[in-house]
C-alpha cells in the first residue's frame, strides 16, 4: 500500500487596504489577489452593521458590482452582528472562495462580532488553504492583535491574523488618528504601527509586504509618525508575519 500524500497548503495573500474598497482604484490590486484562485469573491460588510440596513446594502451592492467587473462570482453575506456570524449557513458560503473581503465601518464592531465565531473560522480556514484575504479601513484594522475603536474610544482585540500589528488606514487624510494611536501604543509593548494611505494596499505575499495602488504605506514610531515609507511597487520592510490564529 502507498501512503496517501496530503497536498501542502499555505496561506494566500493578505491585503491591508487604506481605503477604496470596491472602486476602480482597487481593480488591479484585487485582480492580482484573485490570480490563480477560484473566481468567487465573498463580501462581508459586518463593520457597517451598526449603520443600518441602508449602509450594509450599499456595501453589498458595491461589492457585487466590483466582483462583476472583475469577472468573478459575488457572494454577499449580509452579516451585521454576532448572531449572523454564528450562522452555519453563512459560514458554509465561504467555501470555495478565491477572495474574502471585509469592507469598512467600525473595526471594534467587526472584531467583537466575528472573533471566535464559525464565520471567522471559515474565513481563516479558507485563507490558510490558499484563498486571498483583504480588509479595507475597518476591515484592515481588525486584522491586528489590537485595533483602535474610534467610535467607543480605546483599543479592542482584533482577529490577530497579523500579530503585534496596529493598523492606521486613511493615513494621508486623518491626522487625528495618529494621536489616538500614540496613546494606544504606550500600552501595547511590542506592537508595530503601520499607516496605509487612501487608494492603497499593503499586500503580504507569503514573504514580503509590497505596496500596491496609488500612494504609500509607512512604518510608524511611538508617536505614530512615519519612520520608513514605501511607494507603489516597493517593498515595505516589516518583521510582521501573518498566520492563522489558533482557535
Amino acid at each position: 500500500m502507498h501512503a496517501t500524500t496530503v497536498p501542502e497548503t499555505r496561506p494566500g495573500p493578505l491585503a491591508l487596504v487604506g481605503s477604496g474598497e470596491f472602486t476602480s482604484a482597487m481593480l488591479d490590486v484585487d485582480a492580482g489577489l484573485l490570480e490563480g484562485r477560484p473566481h468567487r469573491m465573498v463580501i462581508i460588510p459586518t463593520a457597517a452593521g451598526q449603520e443600518g440596513a441602508g449602509s450594509v446594502g450599499r456595501w453589498l451592492d458595491l461589492g457585487r458590482a466590483h466582483a462583476e467587473r472583475l469577472g468573478v462570482e459575488p457572494v454577499a453575506l449580509a452579516v451585521t452582528d454576532r448572531a449572523g456570524a454564528e450562522d452555519h449557513d453563512n459560514a458554509a458560503r465561504v467555501n470555495g472562495a478565491g477572495l474574502v473581503y471585509f469592507s469598512g465601518g467600525d473595526p471594534g464592531h467587526l472584531s467583537d462580532s466575528l472573533r471566535g465565531t464559525v464565520l471567522l473560522d471559515a474565513v481563516l480556514d479558507a485563507w490558510a488553504s490558499g484563498a486571498a484575504l483583504a480588509g479595507c479601513s475597518a476591515g484592515a484594522m481588525a486584522q491586528g492583535t489590537s485595533t483602535l475603536a474610534p467610535r467607543v474610544g480605546g483599543v479592542r482585540p482584533g482577529f490577530d491574523t497579523v500579530p503585534d500589528l496596529l493598523l492606521l488606514p486613511h493615513f494621508d487624510r486623518y491626522r487625528m488618528m495618529r494621536g489616538r494611536a500614540a496613546e494606544a501604543l504606550a500600552s501595547l509593548p511590542g506592537t508595530t504601527a503601520v499607516g496605509v494611505d487612501e487608494d492603497t494596499a499593503l499586500v503580504w505575499d507569503g514573504g514580503n509586504w509590497t505596496v500596491r495602488g496609488r500612494r504609500a504605506a509607512h512604518v510608524l514610531d511611538a508617536a505614530a509618525e512615519p519612520v520608513r515609507t514605501a511607494g507603489p511597487g516597493e517593498v515595505l520592510e516589516l518583521a510582521l508575519r501573518p498566520r492563522r490564529p489558533t482557535r
